[in-house]
């Protein structure tokens, strides 16, 4: 033949192969699914390269396996097969990144029978950049099927494929992580939005097992011996998995974890003799476990559980994402350790109410017994009751005058005990005080259906005053407002600085007001609010409330105002000195 001739045909044909390698990248190029992106490889390259059969292996950072991921000619039970790197010649290709054209397989030692038909093999490695990350291997049932041109052609679809795989790799690590922040938004609100640790630890166990793609997914928690763990949450378990006793932290597998303090995975629990429960597992179709310490104050109280139906190997990505639901779970915990500790606080407020109130009811009291005390000794002494030393009238003189004097020690013993209780000034932040008190009372306020609105001027000088006063003072108001509205309502906190005078741009002043929608007032209880801890209009309740704002008010040399109308709600405005 002509050598023209030839040097055309072998242009032509390498055009040819070009175009082909050409066209299959644009089909490879197409999708952004791994899954999808290597079976159209698969396909296209048995297609042009007449083989009966392939697979498309990648290898897996974690485990260090070749895992088949597309197959083409083989039942489906041959993807998720695993190859060890060097293991058949798929894995030496994998650990040499050098192609291999095997003409007969029975005479390789390498070879890995899967199918008896298979004759020949042809295998080259996929690289990104200076890695191998996989292999594509085509089989033939005839022997030699595959030439040297053959080989050259899978290389260069490789070539053009490496790419669009890797693609498809960021584009899945991508999808991964938006899939993570957008479960991980929906499971702070949830934490946000509820007071029960068991609701939140219920959404964070459902979310793990959507995202991750498990079986089920569970959470145990170091009960108060510190020798067992419980079920504390659990999503897709079955009746027997929630009805098994707890596990031994010294014994169980789950315990090793949280003593560890560190993830651990099993590939299968129904086979490990580590894991515990390997019968129940097998009922529940439980296999492959990957588990991580739950840190709450820098100790471990327990472990998030994550499980699969088949054999898995979980990867770090994995690991990473099931560790950010566990801290979300201790930040669930210690929501609710806090909210529990705010309702002892809110408590501790109430019960100082009280006894302030106390205090103040006796000093009340004590001055409404000196006066007719006073009274009784002037008269005592005016009878001038002197009878003769043996005259039993004159035991019982003197008895009378102790006793008026014993009373009058009394009245100034709890007198002196209510003067103690002066301001103790200092610096205030009033819109803190504010922030502090709804935080507080945030509970109540929803469990009443108030809704609270906080108006709070960002310019609100601080004044000199008693943190502690004002604070009991804003409650009282607070828990006055939440009484008044039975069926729910609005209440509107309101702060801002008041000039010296009208022309002056000079604060002398801050006005705290609250507001709410409930019942309202009469004019008789509006008279009487603040007037005296010994008068009450309310059906309910001791009336010491807004007695004691007053008096808190009167210590500051403020001055607080009270406008209502019955079944329009009520305003009550604290005007207050900056002081010092």
């Amino acid at each position: 033949m002509n050598p023209a001739i030839q040097d055309y045909e072998r242009i032509k044909a390498r055009l040819a192969r070009l175009e082909s390698v050409h066209a299959v990248g644009q089909v490879i190029h197409s999708t952004l699914d791994l899954r999808e992106a290597t079976r159209l490889l698969l396909v296209e390259a048995s297609r042009l390269l007449s083989a009966n059969s392939g697979t498309v292996s990648l290898a897996n950072p974690t485990t260090g396996f070749l895992e088949v991921e597309a197959i083409h000619g083989f039942p489906a039970s041959a993807r998720g097969l695993q190859l060890k790197i060097g293991e058949g010649i798929t894995g030496w290709v994998a650990r040499s990144g050098q192609s291999a054209r095997v003409g007969n397989v029975a005479t390789d030692r390498r070879y890995v029978r899967i199918r008896a038909d298979i004759c020949s093999e042809l295998a080259v490695p996929l690289r990104v950049g200076d890695t191998v990350r996989g292999v594509i291997n085509l089989n033939s049932n005839r022997l030699d099927a595959f030439s040297a041109d053959d080989e050259e052609m899978l290389q260069e679809l490789a070539n053009v494929a490496a790419p669009a795989i890797a693609n498809t790799w960021l584009y899945e690590q991508a999808k991964q992580k938006a899939r993570l922040l957008e479960s991980l938004v929906r499971v702070s609100q949830t934490i946000n939005s509820t007071f029960s640790s068991d609701d939140a630890l219920q959404a964070i166990v459902r979310e793990t097992r959507a995202l991750l793609g498990g079986r089920m997914c569970s959470l145990m928690m170091l009960d108060t011996s510190g020798e067992w763990l419980e079920l504390r949450a659990h999503y897709g378990a079955g009746k027997e998995y929630i009805a098994k006793p707890r596990l031994n932290v010294a014994e169980s597998f789950v315990g090793i974890v949280m003593r560890r303090r560190k993830p651990m995975q099993l590939e299968n629990v129904q086979k490990s003799g580590r894991y515990q429960n390997a019968s129940l597992a097998r009922k529940e179709g439980l296999v492959s476990l990957l588990s991580v310490p739950l840190l709450y104050s820098g100790r471990a109280i327990g472990t998030l559980n994550l499980y699969t139906g088949d054999p898995h190997t979980f990867s770090d990505e994995e690991v990473r994402t099931l560790t950010a639901y566990a801290e979300l779970s201790a930040l669930a915990l210690e929501k609710a350790r806090l909210y529990d500790r705010i309702v002892q606080v809110e408590e501790t407020l109430r019960q100082s109410e009280r006894l302030s109130a106390l205090g103040l009811l006796a000093a009340e009291i004590a001055h409404e017994i000196r006066n007719p005390l006073t009274v009784m000794k002037m008269l005592h002494h005016s009878l001038a009751l002197d009878f003769p030393v043996h005259d039993p009238r004159s035991q019982d003189v003197r008895i009378m005058g102790e006793k008026m004097d014993h009373l009058n020690r009394i009245v100034d013993r709890v007198l002196d005990f209510a003067r103690s209780a002066e301001p103790q000034r200092s610096e205030v932040n009033l819109n803190q005080l504010l922030d502090d008190l709804s935080l507080l009372t945030r509970h109540t306020l929803q469990v009443h259906n108030v809704v609270l609105i906080r108006k709070f001027a960002a310019d609100l000088p601080g004044i000199w005053a008693d943190a502690t006063q004002l604070e009991q003072a804003f409650l009282n108001l607070t828990l006055n407002a939440i009484e008044a509205m039975p069926q729910g309502g609005r209440l509107t906190i309101r702060s801002k600085p008041l000039p010296l005078n009208r022309g002056s741009a000079r604060p002398s002043h801050v006005l705290v007001r609250f507001r709410d929608t409930g019942q309202g007032m009469t004019i008789e209880q509006r008279q009487r609010a603040f007037s005296s801890l010994l008068q009450t209009t309310k059906p309910k309740g001791t009336g010491l409330g807004l007695a004691i704002v007053g008096r808190v008010v009167e210590q500051h040399q403020g001055v607080v105002k009270v406008w209502s109308t019955p079944g329009r709600g009520t305003t009550i405005s604290l005007v207050l000195p900056l002081g010092k």
